[in-house]
């Protein structure tokens, strides 16, 4: 695979400063199934899928979501990303944490501060703390990077490999469901500014793990652990969702969210046939009038609708004669 960097840096050890890095989207990786990217992809599929599941999950998605709840998790990442980059750079020389220590491009502990400073005010580090909900996650990694730094891989790998894919369809439907600015206020965290191609970033910090030696018991426990970030994760999401029984605010936007196969390709669920089909087959005639509009813009259906207005056109000619 060939690595680019612009005039600027790099910043995961090779060089000083903090670099931008581009990658080539072209380039084809050759997996195998030993491979520790492919292990944790197969390994957390049932994780991930209870995970996404969740309630405050779906909520989210769907663009229902509260401003307090928004502001609360994000005091919740605070926490976790604080512990999880406060281990890391402890263990920054650590061989197995070395080639994947990018702080310019990953580290998101200033960016939510930004947010919460937007959030909450000035003052906002006296208007936080680490709830009962988030404490056992953050105790957890300070706990491997302490006493089992390798682990430190599989949170890595949880949060920052999501925070690029699925963290960006997130930052859309937060944007828009809570009427934040436009020039990204309350969402510096899911902006990766040191990274050109989000797409070719995962693709290296993939093979980069990919290349890490390690035997084949120690990327089990990283799959294991990488399990047990889901888990602590749901911790968070419960919590949260719990939270939101008791306040009373209303939901911002709702329906301007987005489902699970968006996240995977990247794409708007609004554009989606197959969604629209189902939201009008349940009787929402949005959905209906959207369903038809976005057959007509494919060629297919407008053949076959010239077809069907020229068939009509014909009986009703022969009718009137």
């Amino acid at each position: 695979m060939e690595t680019k960097v612009t005039s600027k840096p790099k910043s995961n050890g090779v060089m000083n400063g903090g670099a931008r890095i581009v990658v080539d989207d072209d380039d084809d990786e050759v997996l195998s199934p030993t491979d520790l990217s492919e292990m944790l992809a197969e390994g957390t599929k049932d994780a991930h899928d209870r995970a996404e599941n969740c309630q405050f999950v779906k909520d989210f998605l769907r663009g229902r979501i509260k401003r307090e709840l928004f502001k609360r998790g994000t005091a919740a990442l605070y926490f976790v990303y604080s512990a999880m980059e406060e281990e890391i750079e402890k263990n920054k020389d650590h061989p197995q944490i070395a080639p994947i220590y990018f702080p310019a491009e990953l580290h998101r502990r200033e960016a939510l501060g930004e947010d919460l400073e937007y959030f909450y005010g000035e003052d906002w580090q006296t208007q936080i703390s680490l709830s009962a909900g988030t404490k056992p996650y953050v105790d957890r990694i300070h706990e491997v990077g302490e006493q089992d730094p390798v682990l430190l891989v599989a949170h890595s790998y949880t949060r920052y490999m999501g925070d690029l894919s699925g963290g960006q369809i997130l930052k859309k439907v937060a944007q828009r469901a809570l009427k934040l600015p436009s020039t990204g206020e309350g969402i510096n965290f899911y902006q990766f500014e040191g990274i050109h191609s989000h797409k070719g970033f995962k693709q290296l910090y993939r093979s980069r793990m990919n290349e890490l030696e390690m035997d084949t018991e120690t990327k089990e426990r990283i799959v294991e652990e990488s399990n047990k970030a889901f888990g602590f994760n749901m911790m968070v999401f419960t919590e949260l969702e719990e939270i939101g029984k008791t306040i009373k605010e209303e939901v911002q936007d709702a329906g301007l969210g987005h489902s699970h196969a968006e996240i995977m390709e990247g794409g708007d669920i609004n554009k989606c046939p197959y969604y629209a089909a189902k939201m009008a087959a349940s009787g929402n005639t949005t959905y209906a009038c959207q369903l038809a509009m976005m057959l007509l813009r494919h060629p297919p259906c407008q053949v076959a609708l010239a077809a069907w207005v020229a068939v009509l056109a014909g009986f009703t000619a022969w009718y009137l004669l």
